[in-house]
């Protein structure tokens, strides 16, 4: 099948997939559909998709490891750095080291380097995964914040550890040493070269744009460049090419907080990302399920006869395994907890348990883990069998899948028993926020009003529009400090929703409007455009 054909087959499923969630009677994650969706093309279907471990890494992880780090809050991310660190690269290393010695132990028939490789491409977390079995699950503001960094990092640790297992696999020799070098040198050069090519992307857009004023089209494209060239680069100079694209995420917003943007480039670059986004986390997945009925059909046979068992002990070396990757977590965790002395901010005992559970369910395995065992080499250099390979495979597919229930089930579960504040609070005070917006608007406003002197009737439109802004910004200051600030903001979620119903009822007119013909088709989208900016503005406060 042609490649364009698989990809709008592949399109069209995450559309069918997105609609089938919305009127199943019965409320399942989207991954699990998705899965199932891919299951059914590779099954019933008989679509075949090949998937390329080197092009599914460059397609697919740079944009959304690049969009992790572009929208994480960085302050907190960097007052959680430490124990972000702790769980991307710390736990990692745990996890390859325990988990090797256990996959030999449990499967005798792997080698010990296979069995490091399988534990180090099972070691990190998928972000992608981890936000789409969440859905609308509220985390913690901390918990979430650390997860999602832990996520953001651990791919690099865990794929830099797998090559280095790969390499003494196939040559047959480890060196510690070279091992630590070369694995400061990969997170080095991918912390400077992904930074450095946000950067110069982000300050030549801002030279050019002052040259020859900014083009919105411009901007969102280098904006969706910019993660394939801090990946292309860094992995072309031997560094790590994911942690690259997640550090010219975090550089990007630091370009874009200096230097004046339209704001039709942000809200048009939100729009492009968000469908992005969708789009490939969509195919991930079903990519997932269709790999999933080629390993069933092609890899479990090859497995059962590489490791002499029957299909019942396949299915209890990956629960067994999924266990062991689990326990590992919640130890990691807790022990880091106790260990890091941070429990003083969490004073229930109780409480700190369910956090170190929830932190230890939300540890899914998703794509990254997939294509990096599909990567394993099919040959040894003396053209014998890769041993295990296919056993690998499969075992990884069964934690796949097994820690994407687990979680899909038991995380929101989980969650709805945490108290509504557990941990500390986003940084930043809201209020004070507001309020000096406010000032500030009404200062600008107000110098604007004194530079009026004429008296023409144009002069007492402006001042009449400004004195309308005015009252509006000194009503938002007023409710911002003194008294009564709960009644001032019941009225002021009151109002929102009246407004929100009149911006419907204002849409629906519109609507009608252009049915009936009294309004063409450029004023119809103008009017509806600025209505739902307002609208738009008002929903972020929810």
């Amino acid at each position: 099948m042609h490649y364009v054909v698989l990809v709008l087959i592949l399109l069209l499923a995450v559309a069918v997939s997105g609609m089938i969630v919305r009127i199943l009677p019965v409320r399942l994650p989207l991954p699990l559909v998705q899965i199932a969706t891919g299951a059914l093309l590779g099954g019933a279907l008989g679509v075949r998709i090949p998937l390329d471990p080197e092009i599914f890494f460059l397609l697919f992880i740079p944009p959304l490891l690049f969009l992790d780090g572009w929208r994480i809050p960085k302050g907190a991310f960097f007052r959680d750095l430490r124990p972000i660190l702790v769980l991307a690269v710390g736990l990692v290393v745990f996890t390859v080291v325990g988990m090797g010695f256990f996959i030999h132990w449990l499967v005798p028939s792997m080698p010990l380097p296979v069995a490091f490789a399988v534990a180090a491409i099972l070691a990190p977390t998928d972000p992608v995964a981890l936000t789409a079995v969440r859905g609308s699950t509220p985390l913690p503001p901390r918990l979430k914040h650390i997860l999602e960094g832990e996520a953001m990092l651990n791919d690099a640790a865990g794929l830099d550890l797998f090559r280095f297992a790969v390499a003494a696999a196939v040559t047959g020799s480890f060196s510690l040493s070279q091992t630590a070098l070369g694995f400061v040198w990969m997170a080095t050069a991918g912390v400077g070269i992904g930074a450095g090519v946000a950067f110069a992307c982000g300050y030549a857009l801002r030279w050019l744009g002052r040259l020859g004023g900014e083009d919105t089209g411009v901007q969102v494209l280098v904006s969706l460049l910019v993660p394939y060239a801090a990946y292309l680069a860094t992995e072309h100079l031997g560094g790590s090419g994911i942690l690259a694209a997640a550090t010219a995420g975090i550089a990007t917003q630091y370009v874009n907080l200096h230097g004046p943007e339209l704001s039709a480039t942000r809200m048009e670059r939100q729009a492009v990302w968000d469908t992005v986004q969708g789009v490939l986390n969509g195919i991930i997945f079903l990519l997932l399920g269709e790999q999933l009925v080629r390993i069933l059909t092609a890899d479990v046979g090859a497995a059962r006869h590489s490791a002499v068992v029957g299909d019942w002990t396949l299915l209890l070396y990956i629960a067994a395994i999924t266990a062991a990757l689990l326990a590992l977590r919640f130890l990691w965790v807790w022990a880091s907890i106790y260990l890091g002395r941070v429990r003083g901010d969490i004073r229930d005992a109780g409480v700190r348990l369910l956090l170190v559970t929830v932190a230890a369910v939300a540890g899914v395995r998703g794509a990254v883990t997939l294509a990096g065992v599909l990567s394993l080499p099919l040959a040894l250099p003396d053209d014998s069998a890769f041993p295990g390979r296919e056993l690998a495979v499969v075992i990884a597919m069964g934690v796949i899948l097994l820690s994407l229930l687990l979680a899909s089930f038991a995380l929101p579960q989980l969650v709805r028993r945490l108290p509504a504040t557990p941990q500390l609070a986003a940084i930043g005070d809201e209020r004070g926020a507001r309020v000096a917006a406010a000032r500030a608007a009404i200062q600008r406003l107000q110098s604007l009003r004194d530079g009026i002197e004429e008296k023409d009737e144009a002069a007492d439109v402006e001042r009449e529009a400004l004195d309308y802004l005015l009252d509006v910004y000194r009503r938002r200051l007023a409710g911002g400090v003194g008294q009564g600030e709960d009644r001032v903001w019941i009225m002021a979620q009151t109002e929102r929703e009246f407004h929100l119903d009149a911006l419907a009822a204002e849409r629906d007119q519109l609507f009608r409007l252009r049915i009936e013909r009294q309004i063409d088709d450029d004023l119809h989208r103008k009017l509806v455009l600025e209505v739902d900016l307002v609208e738009a503005s008002l929903r972020t406060e929810d």
